[in-house]
């Protein structure tokens, strides 16, 4: 497909994404091709989705199978991939209930919606405000994007839905100020991923799981970006001793596939009964399918500890690369969700390395994002690293 043709393609979308000149048409495993021919090192993984490299055999196999049998049937009958799909996750995690959707925005719409009716309905308190944290990233419908602690998701589309407070990161005496009789959640990253890489102070969400329990707050984690194995456990709240009521995932669920899902604790589950809430697509046979295969490869395989060992190796490599160079002034992450921190925004980097056959993204104007497949090589790294130490020691 040549760029003409491409941006005949495009006159028939909206201008939504300020796309790359590529098309691509190929994956397999840590690489990608584009319609000229030419291959790339993918160090995006889809932002955060293809865990498993591209097209990963036991996902696609189960796929095919599952396209042969039945593709859709609605919530109104029992779907077994769904129920065994949920199941991996409960048996696997601090939850007891699943809610399948379609996204991450979906999937944390539902969580901040089984939050305020859990206080509602439940508990009979009224309470429901989310207090979320500056630079968060939780979605771009009404109720995400104003969650979101970013204020150029919000541009235009006021007025926003009332309920929503946010706080500085990492600021316990800013959080403790912010609760009142009304609050119904605290919602947070373990990583802010969108918002430069930050993980989460240690102590400080150890303090907030405190401070929920003891105030009658749910504690909502948002993995959708962090989960399904990427920072080296299958959800990144394991890494920090903690246990939410409620959290979501999304991204890396099925593969590419699109889906995600809400899950919580035994005692929500009162909260949505039938009719409260729900999904015409939530959980199909086939998106269901792309999940249980997905987890039972992550699980299985013990895919997580392998994401761990690579992270530290790639974390490693770049500092060591990156020691002398003054353009960066630092090098962070979890796993293998990690940001190289500059003094000028990124922007033409991304470009250049593109052109040098490497695919990455940025996280915020001055911060470049590593996110490789779960399965990564060493030989793969060394090559992504290789290329990244020569463009930003040229700067």
């Amino acid at each position: 497909m040549s760029q003409g043709t491409i941006e005949t393609t495009e006159q028939a979308l909206f201008p939504t994404y300020a796309r790359y000149p590529q098309a691509i048409v190929k994956g397999e495993g840590s690489w990608l091709w584009d319609s000229e021919g030419n291959k790339y090192l993918d160090f995006m993984s889809g932002i955060a989705v293809t865990n498993l490299g591209h097209v990963p055999k036991a996902v696609k196999e189960a796929l095919v199978a599952q396209l042969d049998s039945l593709w859709h049937i609605s919530n109104l009958f029992h779907i077994p991939n769904q129920a065994e799909a949920g199941k991996l996750i409960t048996d696997n995690s601090c939850a007891d209930a699943v809610f399948f959707c379609n996204s991450g925005a979906e999937a944390n719409e539902a969580a901040i919606k089984l939050a305020r009716r859990y206080q509602q309905k439940v508990k009979g308190n009224g309470r429901y405000e989310v207090i979320t944290f500056h630079q968060s990233f939780h979605g771009r419908t009404l109720a995400t994007l104003t969650a979101t602690g970013q204020d150029k998701v919000k541009d235009g589309f006021g007025p926003l839905p009332a309920g929503f407070k946010h706080v500085p990161y990492n600021d316990l005496a800013a959080l403790k100020a912010a609760i009142t009789n009304e609050t119904a959640a605290i919602m947070l990253e373990m990583v802010q991923a969108e918002g430069g890489i930050h993980p989460v102070d240690p102590q400080f969400i150890q303090a907030v799981a405190q401070l929920c329990k003891a105030e009658g707050i749910l504690l909502i984690v948002d993995e959708i970006q962090t989960g399904i194995g990427r920072t080296g456990k299958l959800f990144a709240f394991e890494h920090f001793g903690i246990e939410p009521d409620i959290f979501t995932m999304a991204k890396g669920l099925g593969s590419g596939f699109p889906v995600g899902a809400m899950a919580a604790k035994e005692e929500l589950r009162e909260a949505f009964t039938a009719g409260s809430h729900g999904s015409t697509f939530g959980g199909t046979p086939i998106a269901t399918a792309a999940v249980k295969a997905t987890l039972e490869t992550i699980i299985g395989q013990q895919v997580p500890a392998h994401a761990a060992q690579q992270g530290e190796y790639l974390l490693s490599k770049l500092r060591q690369q990156l020691a002398g160079c003054t353009f960066v002034n630092e090098v962070r992450g979890l796993g293998l969700i990690v940001g190289i921190e500059c003094k000028e925004p990124v922007a033409e980097l991304v470009v250049e390395a593109q052109k040098q056959g490497l695919l990455v993204i940025t996280a915020g104007p001055n911060v470049i994002r590593l996110l490789p497949n779960l399965l990564v090589t060493n030989e793969e790294i060394d090559q992504a690293v290789a290329i990244l130490a020569s463009i930003l020691s040229a700067r």
